[in-house]
């Protein structure tokens, strides 16, 4: 950030009076302009006893495959913002969806959170920003070219809750990178 929104001033970064971190302040008018975690919300869709996958269009992890997810919007309920991603990224609609997952990356600033879910009517496609999508069984899961660790941390649990038929809500930290792997 260079320049205030608010009158067109240099900013810079400095810790403000009663606060402890730095943050991005106008040098002229003095306006505080906070950045914040972004938060993805997404879904594990399933049919039967499939899940529904959509493989990457998009950098990054492009030819990665990945649960539906991304940003939320602004005015727009976690759970809103993971039924629309699920729409763009699979063309599925989902019903009688619980919270899931919940994962905190504060090394990029993110928190990842994705709703357990049914697809209606078993009717799936390919959004705008996939390549592919498809249903998989727990054999049929290509654990090698999953796109990010929230990913397969999510798909992890469920296959073991679902051994029991109980899903709590699990929350985790991916606190470091982990080594992705590379398409060729």
């Amino acid at each position: 950030m260079k320049f205030c929104s608010e009158c067109g001033g240099q900013i810079i970064l400095a810790v403000p009076a009663d606060d402890t971190r730095e943050r991005f302040v106008c040098s002229q008018c003095a306006t505080i302009h906070y950045v914040n975690p972004k938060v993805v919300a997404g879904c594990l869709p399933l049919w039967q006893d499939r899940v529904l996958l959509c493989k990457r269009a998009i950098e990054p992890r492009k030819g990665f495959w990945t649960l539906p997810a991304g940003y939320l919007e602004n005015g727009e309920t976690m759970e809103a913002g993971a039924h629309r991603e699920t729409w763009e990224e699979a063309a599925a609609k989902v019903e009688n969806s619980n919270l899931y997952t919940v994962f905190s990356l504060p090394h990029i600033s993110q928190v990842y959170i994705f709703y357990k879910a049914d697809v209606v009517d078993g009717v799936f496609g390919v959004g705008t920003e996939s390549l592919d999508s498809g249903l998989f069984a727990e054999h049929e899961i290509p654990w090698d070219e999953l796109a990010f660790p929230v990913v397969t941390d999510t798909l992890k649990h469920y296959f073991k809750d679902r051994k029991n038929d109980t899903y709590p809500v699990r929350e985790g930290v991916i606190s470091f990178k982990r080594r992705l792997k590379k398409r060729d």
